[in-house]
């Protein structure tokens, strides 16, 4: 696989990867500072005779960014699911999607592409997740949660059952949502309220 991306999250994403077993071709960063990371020569350029044939991943944290990038290439993405998250055989992900280490993700929820499942994160059942979404580490989404595309939800934040998140929203770290979310806002604390409308 070739990973586009060297920094913080590209380390964990890369060696979830090799923990299940894959093998790394290459990595592909805009920094022409980078020219090595985890042992791997950094390329500044999508085109390399290496690079024919092989899955890509776009290992960048932001969603933003991340959906730039993979509107951009023209390549064939994978998947990267950590042998130590704990997912029902029911579920479904899109490409260019990732599940780290201690996720937890149960019957009948469906992952969009190009996702962050982070570290230890809960997804019970039913749940949609869209597109360009972030999981944060230890977050929790209770059953029939619905997640909007390019929707950020925090580090130990909690959805209540039956809640719908919008596109594009930011859900501040440790926050309990009991309400949905309309599209484009910041909301924080339990319980969680708007605080800001981001710009769509």
């Amino acid at each position: 696989m070739v990973f586009y991306g060297a920094s913080g999250h590209a380390k964990v994403v890369i060696e979830a990867w090799i923990q299940a077993g894959g093998n790394v071709t290459g990595l592909v960063d805009d920094n022409p500072m980078i020219t090595s990371f985890l042992g791997h020569q950094v390329f500044h350029t999508v085109s390399h005779p290496s690079f024919e044939g092989k899955q890509w991943m776009v290992s960048i944290g932001s969603n933003t960014v991340r959906k730039r990038i993979a509107e951009l290439l023209e390549v064939t993405f994978g998947m990267v699911l950590h042998p130590l998250a704990i997912i029902s055989p029911s579920f479904k992900i899109g490409e260019g999607s990732v599940v780290l280490a201690g996720a937890i993700i149960n019957s009948t929820t469906h992952v969009g592409k190009h996702c962050i499942i982070n570290t230890g994160a809960t997804i019970d059942h039913d749940c949609l997740i869209g597109d360009y979404a972030h999981i944060a580490p230890n977050a929790t989404l209770c059953g029939g949660v619905i997640v909007g595309n390019e929707t950020l939800i925090g580090a130990g934040s909690t959805i209540i059952p039956e809640i719908k998140i919008g596109n594009g929203c930011i859900i501040g770290a440790g926050s309990v949502v009991i309400r949905n979310v309309p599209d484009y806002c910041s909301v924080v604390g339990n319980p969680a309220k708007i605080i800001k409308h981001l710009h769509g």
